[in-house]
């Protein structure tokens, strides 16, 4: 057995080494979250790893392997872990008890796991096998990283989050349509990473006749395409529509049930979801729920005004991606068609989380007031 490369790390690096393993994961974990491990042995890192693709390893697992491959011995090490480490048997076997036959001494988890069919039984499990647990170094990032999988566990809907592109003055086109391209390259580029770490991407039927878009990923690498999702009340998605392009499952919710519509558009990949709402229009809210069924954690909104305000008006919007390029284009399509208000305190409540330049334009990211109090 090899002995381990003495990497003076501080214990209380070991957690923030951790976070930086999920950070880096997010992309590719979807529909499960994105975790990091560090596995310490004094003052010296012998394992590391982080959440696989769904079915593969979780990061426990990954971080014990690397130990292994190294030659380095975890008996008596300490594990620290962004998530409570898992006790059921789901797409793969419980890391509690990969955890306790390696010997791991110690286990400090940045929090308990949100899902009912863990919450709190895999530190039990810890426990009760000897092993000392701590919990709480890191949790506030740790949920952060992780807030779609949480909103799925503990709301049943998805962690929404709507991406506009506007002008200055906030128009997102111009009168007659036009909106290619507002903001640039950088901003589109810095969209599309975000496309990526959600589960799916969602469009109105509007924007699928107006603009025609594919939806996915082009932009920057990724290891896994979000699903697409698109809100037609009247079936009108076309079946030779560019969002049918890039392959993989486009998921198309209705008002209105047509076989022959529905058929073609199934042979084109889509599954189509009948959801109305009284007003003969998508149940959005149904709609909502559906998604986190299908494991979708983060929903990535890319939609016209007009289906903006509608799920903005039902307050269904958790965040907004705002990338506001150094242009005035007078008037044109606003971000959301949600008013006129009859007085300032019906406004939507916001809180600026941060802002950032992304090439020329400004990319804002304001979250409603007390939604991410759950």
């Amino acid at each position: 057995m090899t002995t381990p490369t003495s990497t003076p790390t501080p214990s209380s690096s070991g957690q923030a080494l951790a976070l930086s393993l999920a950070r880096g994961a997010r992309a590719i974990t979807p529909p499960n979250p994105s975790v990091g491990c560090v596995i310490i042995d004094g003052n010296s890192v012998v394992g590391r790893g982080h959440t696989q693709r769904a079915g593969g390893a979780h990061a426990e697992i990954m971080a014990l392997q690397d130990a292994a491959a190294q030659g380095h011995s975890v008996k008596g090490a300490t594990a620290y872990v962004t998530l409570e480490p898992c006790s059921h048997h789901g797409r793969t076997g419980p890391c509690c008890d990969a955890l306790i036959a390696a010997g791991i001494r110690k286990v400090v988890a940045a929090m308990a796991d949100p899902n009912p069919l863990v919450s709190g039984r895999g530190f039990e499990r810890l426990r009760a096998a000897g092993v000392a647990v701590e919990v709480g170094d890191g949790a506030a990032e740790a949920r952060e990283l992780n807030i779609g999988f949480f909103s799925r566990m503990v709301r049943k809907t998805p962690w929404v989050r709507m991406k506009i592109a506007a002008s200055l003055d906030g128009a997102t086109a111009l009168a007659n349509g036009q909106s290619q391209w507002i903001t640039s390259p950088e901003a589109r580029a810095d969209g599309h990473a975000w496309r990526a770490r959600a589960g799916a991407v969602l469009t109105g039927i509007g924007t699928v006749l107006q603009d025609n878009p594919r939806l996915d990923v082009r932009l920057v690498d990724t290891p896994r395409q979000p699903f697409r999702v698109i809100v037609d009340s009247l079936l009108q998605t076309p079946v030779g529509a560019k969002i049918f392009e890039a392959g993989g499952p486009v998921w198309i919710y209705t008002a209105i049930q047509d076989a022959s519509r529905e058929a073609a558009l199934t042979a084109k990949g889509a599954t189509v979801t009948c959801l109305p709402d009284a007003r003969g229009k998508v149940d959005l809210a149904a709609m909502m729920k559906d998604l986190a069924r299908r494991e979708i954690n983060d929903l990535h909104i890319e939609a016209g005004s007009k289906l903006n305000g509608s799920l903005v008006r039902e307050g269904l919007v958790d965040e907004f991606l705002v990338y506001l390029a150094p242009t005035l284009l007078g008037p044109g399509l606003g971000m959301a068609s949600i008013g006129p208000l009859a007085q300032l305190s019906d406004a939507v409540a916001l809180q600026f989380q941060s802002a950032e330049r992304v090439g020329p334009d400004l990319r804002v990211l304001a979250r409603g007031v007390g939604r991410d109090q759950f």
